[in-house]
């Protein structure tokens, strides 16, 4: 009952003029983002967080602009995947196996249909486990002392590469990166400066936003400065959307497989470092060996489109929860959204849901508007999201380094900050170049402090004992599932990633 009150006060706080804008806004925004083949989710979010700044919005309405458009790039990468064959973000790869096929049959308009039906599904009953387990995490956080939290930030460290990383080795040095990014500027408990070379402008460190919008939002330009390609291609606005209502009967054979991959990419959203990617692929491999006894997945069936896209947006439900409850991202955007409360000096974790109750409830009340809006906002507008796959990218990137420029300068009203992330701008490009993940790099900058304090706090309490750090058997649990959330990957990993490249290789050329 208490659950469903919060839930009430949420709704009053977001059913405002302002939040309902602002959700439609980033429903929007976010959709198009999805479109556009290699921005994605943690991109997009990046490269709005000036706006949201610039706006000079308050903590809830800020994170419902940005969790909107969080939820609408998951629902837009669909698009590029069923009409162009190439995937939004790698969480959508899994939906061109069926949903290219079907548009080649002239079936995109019920391939976009279903998917977006899927996307509505999967979030929907993400967000209702968001709401029933992230207050059961907060009274087990509760018993977490300094070195709980110490083992847990390992934990997120640790797992973050993820089944879907492509070299553990790369994600820890990039997590190394981050830490040591985090150690510059002025030492908390001594008062010494660190690594600031004299540069007073380094003394409160490196802002979370500046590192973020560099290294996502003007990377991306920079690839684009050296690629210089000219547009996408048009197939997809010659291809024949056709009838965008699909049929009962699709919807009805549909229905079961979007609920049993829901709860799969759920539970693989909550989990650190699984991601979306997983839940994509795991839901799919299920289906396929569930109920594909005609051998029908990979050649345009319906349920193919289905269960990725219900699994990967009900993991971008369930990554939220460990980041409220916790603290700690379930995934790269969620490291993004972490940056944004940080920078609103909103600390997620146990006390979140006491301290900050409106931040918590308006933002899940919003998550459920969101959905709805781009449920509305998907079928009959899927035509206009389309054209968007015809904007080329000499006009899209010029509009990106645009708003990051201002949107930065805006905050924090700093050229050195300009010149920060042209740094972290090239330093993105050329990891991107090396294939270095830079989520690790911003979960280093964003939780190396904290790291570094509760590491601090633990070995003094305990006079100095570095065995502090597992005496206590839930850390003990924490640093087991580290261990084996670092070494997993390593062994089934590379059979994972191979196997659904090679699906999406294998039945794509089928396709063909």
């Amino acid at each position: 009952m208490d659950l469903l009150n919060s839930l009430a006060d949420g709704f009053s706080i977001a059913l405002t003029w302002q939040n309902l804008g602002l959700a439609l806004l980033g429903c929007f925004l976010g959709t198009i983002m999805g479109a556009l083949p290699g921005l994605g989710p943690s991109n997009g979010v990046a490269i709005l967080i000036p706006l949201a700044f610039t706006l000079g919005l308050g903590a809830t309405p800020a994170l419902i602009l940005l969790t909107s458009v969080y939820y609408g790039a998951m629902y837009g990468g669909r698009i590029s995947s069923i009409l162009l064959n190439i995937p939004g973000d790698e969480p959508a790869m899994m939906t061109c196996l069926d949903g290219y096929p079907m548009a080649r049959a002239g079936q995109a308009g019920q391939a976009l249909a279903i998917s977006g039906l899927a996307s509505f599904v999967g979030s929907f009953l993400a967000t209702w486990g968001l709401i029933l387990l992230a207050p059961q995490l907060v009274k087990i956080a509760l018993l977490f002392g300094p070195a709980e939290y110490f083992a847990l930030f390992a934990l997120a460290f640790m797992t973050l590469g993820g089944v879907s990383s492509t070299n553990q080795a790369k994600s820890a040095f990039a997590a190394a990166l981050g830490l040591g990014l985090a150690m510059i500027g002025v030492d908390t408990q001594t008062g010494v400066p660190r690594f600031t070379f004299g540069e007073v402008h380094l003394y409160d460190g490196i802002d979370f936003l500046v590192a973020i919008v560099g290294l996502f939002a003007l990377s991306e330009v920079f690839i684009f400065l050296e690629e210089r390609h000219g547009s996408a291609s048009a197939e997809g606005c010659k291809m024949e959307i056709g009838r965008l209502t699909p049929p009962w009967s699709m919807i009805k054979q549909c229905t079961p497989t979007m609920l049993r991959t829901s709860g799969l990419g759920f539970l693989a959203g909550v989990l650190p470092g699984a991601g979306a990617s997983l839940g994509s692929f795991i839901s799919y491999s299920m289906e396929k060996r569930l109920v594909d006894k005609e051998g029908t997945f990979g050649k345009g069936d319906p349920r193919g489109v289905a269960a990725p896209e219900a699994g990967n947006n009900a993991a971008a439900g369930g990554a939220l929860v460990p980041m409220l409850a916790l603290g700690v991202p379930g995934s790269g955007t969620t490291a993004v959204l972490l940056a944004v409360l940080l920078s609103l000096n909103i600390t997620p974790g146990p006390l979140l849901f006491t301290q900050n109750p409106d931040v918590v409830w308006g933002l899940i009340a919003a998550l459920f508007i969101a959905n709805f809006m781009l449920l509305a906002m998907n079928i009959p507008m899927v035509g206009l999201f389309t054209r968007v796959l015809l904007v080329p990218p000499r006009i899209l990137m010029p509009l990106v380094a645009m708003v990051s420029f201002v949107g930065i300068y805006g905050i924090s009203g700093s050229s050195f900050d300009l010149l920060v992330m042209i740094g972290f701008g090239i330093m993105g490009w050329v990891l991107r170049k090396l294939d270095v993940p830079l989520v690790p790099i911003i979960l280093g900058t964003l939780l190396g402090n904290a790291m570094e304090s509760n590491l601090r706090r633990a070995v003094t309490i305990d006079n100095g004992d570095w065995f502090t750090l597992i005496d206590s058997p839930l850390s003990i649990g924490l640093w087991a599932v580290a261990i084996v959330g670092f070494v997993l990957p390593l062994i089934v990993g590379r059979v994972v990633r191979a196997k659904m490249h090679e699906r999406g290789d294998a039945e794509g050329s089928i396709s063909d």
